[in-house]
C-alpha cells in the first residue's frame, strides 16, 4: 500500500483493538422476521423493517407492474428529463397521507435532510437550532449549510428556551431541527413544547420523522399527526426505507415549501430521481397503510411485548417510547460478544457501539417487526436472558 494510504490499515486495526470494527453480515434471501445468512435461518431483530413490507407480495405485484409500463431508470435529475408520471403520483398520494399540502419525494431519507437544511438556512446570518443526539444526516446536513448551529441537550426544553433566548437578536433566518424519533434510545421528541417555543422566537420548525413514518400517529401518519400538530410544524422530512420498506425520502409541507425545494435543493437539482421500481413500491405501502391499521397496532403489540419480557427478565431497556427496544450492555466489546453469542443462538441482532451512541452507552438495539409472531418474541427473550447470564450481565 502506497505510503500516504497507510493510515487506512492503521486505523482500521485500532478499531479492532477498541472493539469497534463492524461485522456486515450478508442476507442470502429476503428481509423478513427471519433471514438466511450463511444458509441458516436467524431471527431478525436488526432490521428497520418495521411494518414487515420488504417482501409484501403487495408491494412486489405493483413493482413488477410498473417495471413494465414504465421500465426501470428515470434517466435524468427530476429538473431535466426525470420526472415520470410515477413521481407525481406518489408525491400526491404522500401529500394527502401526511395531510400537508404537498410533498416531494428524494433519494433517500439522509438526501431529503441535505435538500432542506442548506436550501433553507443558506446564509452565515442565519441560524440552526438542533437537537444533540440528532441523527448523523442532519448534523452533516447543518455542516453543509453556511449557518450557526446551536446545539440544545437532548430534549431538554429548558435549555431550548434558554438558547432561542440567548440568540433573539434579529438577524438571518432561524430553522430547528430535531429527529421525531431518536432512533437509539426509541424516544419521541418533545414536539408540542418545541413547537410552542418557536413559535414565540419566530423559528421555522422542522421534523425529521424517520423513525416515526409508519409508526407514530392515526395509521403510522407520523409524529405531527401522532401530536395533532397538522399547520404547525412547518417541514415534515421522513424516509421510505424503514416502516415503508422500500428506499426513498420525502420532505412534506406547504405548496410554496415544495415548489421552492423543487427549484433549491441540490439533491433535486444534481442526482437523478428516485428510480421506477422504488416509486412503485412505495405507492403499495402508503396504499397499504391508507386502508387500515393492522400492521402498525401489531406492530405496537410486538414491541410493547418484547420490552417488557426483558425488561423483567432484569435488562435495562433504556427509556424507548417506541417499538425500539435498546438493550444497554455498556462496554463497545461487551455488547459485541452478546451479539456474537445471540447469533450463535440463532438471533440476529446487531451491537451499536460509539460514535453511533456515546461511550459507555453500547447496546444491542432490539427492532421488532409487525411480521413477527408471539412465539418468536418468546424465542428472542429465551436467548437474551441465556446470554445475559452467561455474561453475567442479568442473573
Amino acid at each position: 500500500m502506497a505510503v500516504p494510504m497507510k493510515f487506512l490499515a492503521e486505523e482500521l486495526e485500532t478499531m479492532k483493538q477498541s472493539g469497534l470494527y463492524g461485522t456486515i453480515r450478508t442476507l442470502e434471501g429476503p428481509q423478513g422476521a427471519w433471514v438466511v445468512i450463511g444458509g441458516k435461518k436467524y431471527l431478525n431483530l436488526c432490521s428497520n423493517n418495521y411494518l414487515g413490507l420488504c417482501n409484501d407480495p403487495r408491494v412486489v405485484s405493483k413493482v413488477k407492474d410498473y417495471v413494465d409500463r414504465y421500465g426501470v431508470g428515470p434517466g435524468a435529475v427530476r429538473t431535466i428529463a426525470g420526472t415520470m408520471t410515477p413521481h407525481i403520483e406518489l408525491e400526491k398520494k404522500l401529500a394527502a397521507f401526511k395531510g400537508a399540502e404537498a410533498a416531494i419525494v428524494l433519494q433517500s431519507g439522509f438526501c431529503a435532510n441535505l435538500a432542506v437544511i442548506p436550501t433553507l438556512a443558506s446564509s452565515a446570518d442565519d441560524l440552526i437550532f438542533s437537537d444533540s443526539l440528532n441523527h448523523a444526516s442532519i448534523i452533516d446536513a447543518c455542516r453543509l449549510s453556511k449557518a450557526k448551529v446551536v446545539r440544545y441537550e437532548h430534549s431538554d426544553m429548558a435549555d431550548l428556551e434558554k438558547k432561542l433566548q440567548e440568540n433573539e437578536a434579529p438577524g438571518g433566518k432561524k430553522l430547528l431541527i430535531t429527529d421525531g424519533v431518536f432512533s437509539m434510545d426509541g424516544d419521541v421528541a418533545k414536539l408540542p413544547a418545541i413547537v410552542r417555543l418557536c413559535e414565540r422566537h419566530n423559528v421555522i420548525v422542522a421534523v425529521d420523522d424517520a423513525h416515526g413514518e409508519g409508526v407514530l400517529g392515526k395509521g403510522g401518519r407520523g409524529i405531527v399527526d401522532h401530536f395533532d400538530l397538522h399547520g404547525k410544524v412547518d417541514v415534515e422530512i421522513g424516509t421510505m426505507s424503514k416502516a415503508f420498506g422500500v428506499m426513498g425520502g420525502m420532505v412534506a409541507g406547504s405548496a410554496i415549501l415544495v415548489d421552492y425545494l423543487r427549484q433549491k435543493a441540490r439533491t433535486n437539482l444534481f442526482s437523478s430521481a428516485l428510480t421506477i421500481p422504488d416509486v412503485a413500491a412505495n405507492l403499495a405501502a402508503v396504499e397499504i397503510l391508507q386502508e387500515s391499521d393492522d400492521l402498525v397496532n401489531r406492530l405496537w403489540h410486538n414491541g410493547d411485548t418484547l420490552k417488557r419480557d426483558l425488561k423483567a427478565a432484569g435488562f435495562d431497556t433504556g427509556n424507548s417510547e417506541t417499538p425500539i427496544t435498546p438493550v444497554i450492555i455498556g462496554e463497545a466489546q461487551a455488547a459485541k460478544d452478546f451479539s456474537a453469542k445471540l447469533f450463535e443462538r440463532g438471533v440476529f441482532a446487531t451491537a451499536i457501539v460509539f460514535p453511533t451512541v456515546p461511550r459507555g452507552t453500547a447496546r444491542i438495539r432490539a427492532m421488532v417487526s409487525a411480521a413477527h409472531k408471539d412465539s418468536d418474541l418468546q424465542f428472542a427473550v429465551e436467548q437474551f436472558v441465556a446470554v445475559g447470564r452467561e455474561m453475567g450481565i442479568i442473573r
